[in-house]
């Protein structure tokens, strides 16, 4: 027994080390940007493919990984994914030209699609509802937290001290460590009750989100209210109405709506897309900031991220500890109240700023909003989901970020280009200009996380995640892990 319970938690492990580095990719290539365009020419509005083709197959592809782990097998997904993702990942470091690179990054969120709801779902599976799995969901949630910063850390350390290449080769190990590690600490579940895989509800969710998150990332070179964007808006919308309208007839189908009786499953999801979209587009304009507007270099931008990268880790693991002791909800509040404050702080950036007056007590105030923030989020999306439903739900919660990403990274993006060249057809110096686009984007992301304070105060409900010890009284998460 004792056995067993030691190898459920170096699974936990396995399951953690290979999240973090799906979620490091997300980021990691950001700071890296300018050195891989200039060694591959890549044209400028190609350049941002690099990054789009990620989260286009990434966040397309998602609601597919989920159930096709369900149906066909949790932990052969995972190890299908970890090879394709490792595989890309080296392929993405010897690309020899711009196509290549574009390739093997839409290889990498193909990869990354299949990965994270099996590896959730495997999680889930493993650990009961109570104590033992908000203690790994809370490790889970601090992965989220921690490698959506360390990937910006990261990208600029090895860029900068060794190539941009590297930041691709460090997948590799990773995912030979785990394809050889998983089948000795993971063990293989499924859905037994499903008797067929729902072939027309995948293509017409994939197809809808694939096109959803291209009219996202393609908005800003079309124009948001141009005849192409609204075309690919409409288009999405159609397909994924066509979905709706399917499942609800569909004898066995892919997403079951009787997963949407829980109250806290939706409330996580739509705060999974509030904090998406305000986390990834922060983060993008932060480090354009730096670079831009004070002149960092990547290794200095990468390590500016310190102060988040190493708070998030504490407030992660106190804010898994909080849940169990006062449920999911008052912790969401302070998490999006704190990420709220964080991006109002950064609203007053300045032309001349330093690390210390302009950044640093921002940064301290996201590591606590993305700590408190996806903790609670990664344990509400799963509340009350049955076993055979657990890869659909961690697909579900998976999307619902990733969507939330690629809006965020496309809209601020707008709002801060459209700011600045307003600014600098009036005559407004460069820098100036620039600082008043980044600005005009806090603004706009400070108001979003606010909507995430508003969806955790009245859509999530308490009672469903407050946890009791035997004696009645309420216990902290991390006994069960000593």
């Amino acid at each position: 027994m004792m056995a067993s319970a030691r190898r459920k938690w170096i699974g936990l492990a396995l399951l953690c080390a290979v999240q973090f580095m799906v979620v490091l990719d997300i980021a990691i290539v950001n700071v890296a940007l300018p050195s891989i365009q200039t060694d591959l020419g890549f044209s400028q509005e190609n350049l941002q493919w690099v990054i789009s083709a990620y989260a286009l197959f990434f966040g397309g592809f998602l609601l597919l990984g989920g159930r096709a782990a369900d149906l066909l097998g949790r932990r052969r997904l995972f190890l299908a994914g970890i090879v394709l993702f490792t595989a890309a990942s080296l392929v993405s470091g010897l690309a020899w030209s711009e196509e290549a690179l574009i390739g093997a990054r839409a290889l990498q969120g193909l990869g990354a699609a299949i990965i994270s709801p099996a590896a959730l779902a495997i999680l889930m599976t493993t650990f009961a509802e109570g104590r033992d799995r908000n203690t790994a969901l809370g490790a889970w949630g601090a992965v989220g937290a921690f490698g959506a910063v360390a990937g910006v850390l990261l990208g600029g350390v090895l860029t900068d001290l060794l190539s941009w290449e590297c930041i691709f080769y460090v997948n590799v190990p990773v995912g030979i460590a785990a394809l050889a590690l998983t089948p000795f600490l993971i063990a293989e579940s499924r859905d037994t009750t499903a008797k067929s895989f729902d072939i027309p509800g995948a293509v017409l969710v994939t197809s809808g989100l694939v096109v959803l998150v291209y009219a996202i990332t393609q908005a800003n070179d079309y124009g948001w209210s141009s005849v192409e964007t609204i075309g690919l808006f409409t288009a999405a919308a159609a397909l994924i109405g066509s979905f709706l309208v399917w499942e609800s007839r569909a004898k066995d189908p892919l997403m079951p709506f009787s997963i949407f009786r829980l109250r806290t499953l939706v409330g996580a999801n739509i705060a999974g897309l509030i904090l998406g979209t305000a986390m990834f587009g922060m983060f993008l304009m932060l480090t354009l900031y730096m670079q831009q507007v004070l002149g960092y270099s990547p290794l200095r931008t990468g390590v500016a991220y310190l102060a988040v990268a190493g708070t998030a880790i504490f407030w992660s693991a106190l804010a898994a500890q909080l849940v169990t002791r006062i449920g999911v909800k008052p912790v969401l509040v302070v998490g999006m109240a704190t990420m709220t404050a964080g991006l109002v702080y950064f609203t007053q950036v300045s032309v001349g700023g330093s690390y210390l007056t302009d950044l640093l007590p921002g940064f301290l105030l996201i590591g606590v909003g993305l700590g408190f923030s996806f903790v609670p989020i990664s344990i509400a999306a799963l509340a009350g989901v049955q076993n055979h439903e657990a890869g659909l739900a961690s697909g579900l919660i998976n999307t619902s970020q990733q969507i939330g990403g690629a809006l965020g990274i496309a809209a601020l993006s707008a709002i801060a280009t459209s700011t600045t060249s307003d600014a600098v057809s009036t005559g407004t110096a460069v820098n100036l200009a620039l600082t008043d686009g980044f600005q005009a984007a806090f603004i706009v992301g400070a108001a979003v996380a606010f909507v995430g304070v508003l969806v955790a105060l009245f859509v999530v409900d308490r009672r469903d995640l407050v946890q009791e010890s035997s004696e009645g009284e309420l216990a902290p998460v991390f006994d069960q892990a000593a």
